[in-house]
């Protein structure tokens, strides 16, 4: 008896497995449309979903992120450190004029690692050299105006670092300058 109840199962089986064999055949065109356009629909909309979605949180990080590195460098950036130069004080080149014009500088330059102090320490005749070679040609004229005073800054840190190569300074700074 169970023999024949398992039969009778595999039979009722196969005509389903038939069936459904031919009603996927014949509707598996009509079938498969259905299913693709709500399919590529969800599909398009999950990737643009992702893509703002992406794209925000990718911005928000770039943007966070990019301050958040700035601040971190801003903080373990060393502080600078200063070397006071002697004054120099210089006769200005005024041809053509018989009264002679003095230049007084004091002058800071500006190092950016502690190290370097020390190599350039005994440098410093060499600076000091370079400084009063140029100022002592320099006409009243070359000092006029903000411009003027830029164009000395760059020309002095220019100068310094040519002396004191293969180390650098950051900036030559002035402390006070008078023309008299």
């Amino acid at each position: 008896m169970a023999d024949k109840k398992a039969k009778q199962a595999e039979a009722d089986k196969e005509p389903e497995e038939e069936v459904e064999e031919g009603a996927e055949g014949e509707a598996a065109a009509p079938a498969k449309s259905k299913f693709k356009l709500p399919s590529l629909k969800i599909m398009i909309i999950a990737v643009a979903a992702f893509a703002v979605l992406g794209g925000g949180g990718a911005g928000a990080y770039l943007f966070l992120g990019h301050s958040h590195a700035e601040k971190k460098a801003a903080a373990a950036a060393k502080p600078a450190i200063f070397v006071d130069m002697p004054d120099v004080l210089v006769n200005l080149a005024n041809p053509g004029s018989e009264r002679t014009q003095y230049l007084k500088v004091k002058v800071v330059l500006e190092v950016p690692d502690p190290s370097v102090v020390a190599q350039i320490q005994p440098l410093m005749p060499r600076v000091m050299d370079a400084f009063q070679t140029y100022l002592r040609e320099l006409r009243p004229t070359d000092l006029d105006g903000s411009a003027g005073l830029y164009r000395l800054k760059e020309e002095l840190t220019r100068r310094v670092n040519a002396a004191v190569a293969p180390n650098h300074i950051t900036a030559v700074l002035f402390k006070e300058i008078v023309v008299q």
